[in-house]
């Protein structure tokens, strides 16, 4: 029984450790690889698993999940280690898990972003977006507070400054807590909230926060709708101009056997779906309701909401994001893809709902309260740390404290990792159960006389899913049909059809109305058929194989008589 620890977060070393280890306990359904190197020269790994005796993944429909992909959204990769383990420790006894590895395949890669992970869980840690190269062009070290575990507790927390200018006091409730200043208050005690960190090239008067060197957002370095720097920060010079989004699209585009994506990030407690750039009126209605079906499914199953980025999720009406992998995943490869931001504190305590940043800029004083009363009880004071004295060398006297925010608002405390991630495998496993999966209908002849013979081949898609997956793939032609093609015994010849033959695209299930009522039909274009006419005089086997790059390949055999 493979037991990971699920309850700490890993580094890349440990992580890989694990990686191997699984893969050689588990070589008839794990195998591991690299798919590319960071920008620090660290592989990218990948968990291919599937029940290998069924056959190889690439002839089986795919999912493709993934984590980490910024530096400090640590929990992700938990999520795809426990996905790992339930899917390990389930083959064989769980019926669902089973009949998933034998028919599909997941494409597992929990740490898109090693270097960055790296550097958050440092025992000196550095917090940046995303990857570790500098970008854009800016002094090392450019003036301001740089961020940093200046007292050496392995955090990074906040500084409180006494200044009368303030915008800050202590809460009349908690004055361990910080509120708004009123707007005619004077003759208090006031503070001035700066991130834990140095002052470069201070002057005694201003204090600047510049940008991290290391300024890039893999996540708007995708190949979609992609703007430079100066209309969309972080982007990168060009499209999948960083290594690690490179990788990742390379592996993506060249294995068109996936059919969907789960792309974990943190946080909010919300599944997200495309698009971040534009109405759901530029999607066509049938993947609209579907991606909608999905979420329903994808609410019930996590406890997390359904929602559209761009409808619900950005946190200004006038800004949009581009350049994100979900949205490149479903406009140029097809596939329903989705955004999970794993973990939040606030709906964990029943405090809010939808977007984090609209709760950050206005709530209830209240909420402050029962958050600190969770870290007090819940957390053992190890999510808000009562503020102490620290002689700051730029500064003079401050005090460090408040949120430590890369463990309780960024990604769960390690108590509640497991809980958490615990919500997911069902899920992932039902979005790969409901992919197209190409099954045999029937294989035959029919014996014409003067050695003839009709040979007839059927399919059929017993997925939910369409073979193409989304109206999208079809419009666009991202996904050819599916192509049935014949072998001949020795002796024999081929008198009439082509040795390979498109039949097309097959239907799903996904398209069904809630119940068939009015003068509702439901013909056969899930199936399909391809037939040829054969000489074979002496008879023997002939191979038939219908291959469709998304929902698998069929192979089946048809033994004809001698008529010697």
């Amino acid at each position: 029984m493979l037991a990971i620890r699920c309850d700490r977060y890993y580094r890349y070393a440990e992580l890989t450790e694990i990686l191997q280890d699984c893969a050689a306990a588990y070589p008839h359904l794990v195998s591991l690889s690299s798919i590319g190197r960071s920008y620090e020269g660290r592989d990218l790994w990948l968990l291919t698993v599937t029940h290998q005796a069924t056959g190889p993944a690439a002839e089986k429909p795919a999912l493709w999940i993934d984590g980490n992909i910024h530096a400090t959204e640590l929990a992700p990769t938990t999520a795809c280690l426990h996905l790992l383990q339930v899917l390990l420790n389930g083959y064989g006894d769980d019926a669902e898990i089973s009949r998933c590895l034998d028919t599909r395949a997941f494409y597992i890669c929990p740490r898109v972003n090693p270097d960055g992970a790296e550097w958050a869980l440092a025992e000196q840690p550095r917090l940046i977006r995303s990857g570790t190269r500098p970008y854009p062009d800016r002094p090392p070290q450019p003036p301001g507070l740089q961020e940093a575990d200046i007292d050496g507790d392995g955090r990074i927390l906040m500084m409180r400054i006494p200044d009368p200018n303030g915008a800050w006091e202590p809460s009349p409730d908690d004055p361990r807590l910080l509120v708004r200043r009123s707007p005619t208050a004077v003759g208090g005690q006031y503070y001035r909230v700066l991130p834990e960190g140095y002052v470069e090239h201070y002057d005694g008067v201003l204090i600047d926060l510049p940008e991290p060197p290391e300024n890039i957002d893999f996540n708007r370095n995708f190949p979609i709708q992609w703007r430079p720097e100066c209309e969309q920060a972080g982007a990168g010079p060009f499209p999948t101009s960083e290594p690690e989004v490179r990788s990742l699209v390379e592996f993506v585009t060249r294995h068109t056997n996936i059919t969907g994506v789960l792309a974990f990030h943190t946080m909010g407690g919300l599944l997200l779906r495309p698009y971040s750039h534009q109405s759901d009126e530029k999607m066509p209605p049938i993947d609209l309701q579907t991606y909608q079906k999905i979420g329903v499914q994808g609410t019930k199953m996590t406890g997390y909401p359904a929602l559209s980025v761009y409808h619900h999720y950005r946190s200004d009406a006038q800004q949009v994001t581009t350049g994100a992998f979900d949205d490149w995943a479903y406009e140029e490869r097809g596939i329903f893809a989705w955004t999970v931001e794993v973990w939040s504190p606030l709906r964990y305590l029943g405090i809010a709902e939808g977007h984090p940043l609209h709760w950050y800029n206005e709530h209830d004083p209240a909420d402050d309260l029962a958050t600190l009363q969770w870290s007090d009880e819940e957390l053992q004071g190890e999510g808000y740390v009562d503020w102490y004295a620290y002689e700051h060398p730029q500064l003079g006297r401050v005090e460090l404290g408040g949120w430590n925010d890369l463990f309780t608002w960024r990604n769960p405390p390690p108590s509640l990792l497991e809980s958490e991630v615990a919500r997911f495998p069902d899920w992932a496993v039902w979005n790969l159960l409901i992919s197209p999966r190409l099954e045999l209908y029937e294989a035959s002849y029919t014996a014409l006389g003067s050695a003839l013979y009709r040979v007839r081949l059927a399919v059929q898609n017993t997925g939910w899913l369409p073979s193409a997956v989304t109206q999208k793939a079809a419009d666009k032609k991202i996904i050819g049909g599916c192509v049935c093609s014949l072998t001949l015994p020795t002796g024999a010849r081929l008198v009439a059809g082509d040795r390979e033959i498109d039949v097309g695209q097959l239907d799903g299930r996904a398209d069904k109305p809630a119940s068939p009522l009015r003068r509702h039909g439901d013909p056969t274009g899930d199936r399909a058929k391809a037939e040829w006419i054969v000489a074979a005089p002496q008879g023997g086997t002939v191979q038939l194989i219908a291959r469709h790059e998304r929902a698998g390949i069929v192979r089946a055999a048809v033994i004809l008589p001698s008529q010697d």
